[in-house]
Formats: C-alpha cells, structure tokens, sequence
C-alpha cells in the first residue's frame, strides 16, 4: 500500500509539471506531440504526423526513430512534458518493460495496433536469384546453430542448393524491434527443427534464447543500426548480400530490390495479411494516458492513425498492411476509452 501511495504521488507531481509546461507555466512549453521508438512504424508515423498537422490544424509532432527497444526506455521514463508521449513499437511491448513505467509512474500505457508488417527477406534485383527457408536463414546468421560454432562462409556451407557466395547479411541492430521479430518469428522457427534444441525450452531457457536468438558477431551478419534504407543502398551495391527490413520498404524499393521467397512463400501484402508468410507481426503505438488532455491533440492523433491504416487508408499506400476489421473495431473503442493495457494482457 506504502509503494502504490508513493508511486501515486511521483506520478501527480509528475503529471503536475507537465501540465504546467504544456500550458505555458515556469519550466518551458510544449504543445506538440513527441513520438519516439521504431524506424519500421517512423514513415507511417511520419505521414500521420504530416496530415495532423496540414493547414496548421495542429502543432507537427515531433518525431524521433530510436528502435523500439530504445524508444521503450525513453518513454517508461516517467510522467511530464520532458518525457515521450507516444512509443512507436514493432513488436509488443514486455511486460517488464510495463513493468519498468508502472515503477516510474507511468501507470496507464495504452496499446493500439495499428497493423501488420513482415519481416522481409531481400535482395537487389540484379542478384542471382534464390530462396530460403527458417532453418537455412537460422544456420546462417545464428552464433551458435544448434549449440556449435558457426563456421558457414558461404551459403553453400549450409545448402549446396545455395549461392557459392558469402554469407553477408545487413540487418537491424539488437535495439530494434525488428531485431526481435526476426529471432522470434524466422530464427526460432528454423533453431526448434532439432529436437534436442527445442527441449531446452523447458530445461534451460536461456540456453534455449542464447542457442537460438544470438546473432552472428563474426561479420557475416551486419548491423546496419536504425536506417533500413542504407540497408537497401548496401543491397544495390553489393548484388551478392542479403538484407533484413520491415516489408514496407520493400514496398518503397520495389524498383531496386526484391523480395526473397521464405518457405517458397514470397513477402507479398497478401500472403502476409492472411498469416501464410512466415515473418508476419504486428505493430503497434503506446500512449500514456496520463499526457491526453495535458498535450494537445494526443488523442485525435491515435484516431488518426487508426483511419489511416484502414484497407483504402493512405498508410496502406505507404506500404502497411491493415488490420482485420474487428481489431480495427477494437482499437476504436480502446481509443475512445484510453483503455490502459495491463501486465496480465502480456502474460
């Protein structure tokens, strides 16, 4: 009871200040929206914020991309107009992460997904042409493939079907929610094909992680840090590498790069709406509840965004894929209402 009152007390105080900075009091201003987290959700974030903002109906939001781990961080740092008002996010948040905003008084984090993304698995288009599996992508970038040490160089070391050429893959960094989705969604897949590995789920679960989540640190696996484009500007001067994105910048590179085919399925907005390409994820924002009606405009914002993902939207244009209809319907109402999530939502 001591711990919830104190807590209840850091976030007044907290929320106090912010209130008397967004309206002008001792300690500065700030009336536009902040946004930091994914570089895969930034450029429909970015189209949002622009048509907010058209004509000067509002203050433009203030955009940061820092990777959804980092974002995370800067937005569970606490209550006031000094902290983030919205987390971009292309994986769902943890619970310890929920976890660490409650501690620091961020106590109602609202969840909205705002649709689908895929892990894409691409190529310049004048490289030689080939596909992969989860298994094949887990033998190649993994540090430690079923437990030994990776010595692949080539993608014929793992396939003689494959390339004769090195293993040289761009990306996203361990920060970024990206990063996550593909140890989680590709590499694990491909790591609980051996049955020894998959047990250690249950018997060891950080050697299970450390086996089948650790990236390559050798440089066959290149970490090209919160920018997916120069990821696309390494494919289209090197033919014979590999890159790792959101499909969204597929989308926008179709005339330079292609999509590899994953489990003889080929990233496409179809076959990653409907679940059949392996990679698929959804993205999300997360507001704090306690910043609406102290930042102007924070809630117009999320309906926004919630408009703009529908299947005729302008973010599908962008490249995002829109959520089915009833999530759609439910993140209306969780909007409406600033529904905060709870930890037992993620558990």
């Amino acid at each position: 009871m001591l711990r919830k009152l104190a807590l209840l007390a850091v976030s007044t105080l907290a929320l106090s200040a912010c209130q008397d900075q967004a309206s002008g009091g001792q300690g500065g201003t700030r009336s536009e929206i902040r946004i930091v987290g994914s570089s895969t959700v930034f450029p429909f974030a970015k189209a949002v914020a622009e048509q907010f903002s058209i004509n000067g109906a509002n203050p433009s939001p203030i955009l940061e991309s820092t990777g959804t781990g980092g974002g995370i961080n800067l937005f569970c740092a606490g209550v006031g107009a000094d902290t983030p008002d919205v987390e971009n996010a292309s994986r769902r948040i943890k619970a310890s992460e929920l976890e660490l905003c409650q501690s620091n008084g961020v106590t109602d984090v609202v969840e909205v997904q705002i649709g689908i993304d895929g892990i894409a698995i691409a190529q310049a288009n004048n490289g030689a042409s080939f596909s992969l599996t989860p298994v094949q992508i887990y033998k190649a970038i993994a540090e430690r493939p079923f437990g030994k040490e990776n010595t692949a160089e080539k993608w014929s070391d793992i396939d003689p079907s494959l390339p004769k050429f090195a293993i040289s893959v761009y990306g996203p960094p361990s920060t970024s929610g990206t990063r996550d989705a593909l140890t989680e969604l590709i590499m694990e897949v491909g790591c609980i094909t051996d049955p020894a590995t998959k047990a250690l789920k249950e018997s060891d679960k950080a050697e299970f992680e450390a086996v089948c989540h650790e990236v390559r640190a050798d440089g066959a696996y290149i970490d090209a840090g919160e920018n997916d484009n120069l990821i696309v500007q390494k494919l289209k001067a090197n033919p014979n590498s590999v890159g790792i994105f959101g499909y969204s910048f597929l989308e926008e590179n179709l005339d330079s790069v292609r999509g590899i085919s994953v489990s003889g399925v080929n990233p496409t907005y179809d076959a990653i709406a409907s679940g059949e390409y392996p990679g698929a994820r959804p993205l999300y924002i997360y507001v704090k509840k306690q910043h609406v009606g102290v930042i102007p405009g924070l809630q117009d914002y999320l309906m926004e965004f919630i408009n703009a993902g529908a299947r005729d939207g302008y973010l599908v244009k962008a490249g995002l894929i829109a959520s089915p209809d009833d999530v759609r319907q439910k993140m209306t109402e969780v909007v409406r209402n600033m529904t905060p999530l709870a930890i037992s939502d993620l558990k």
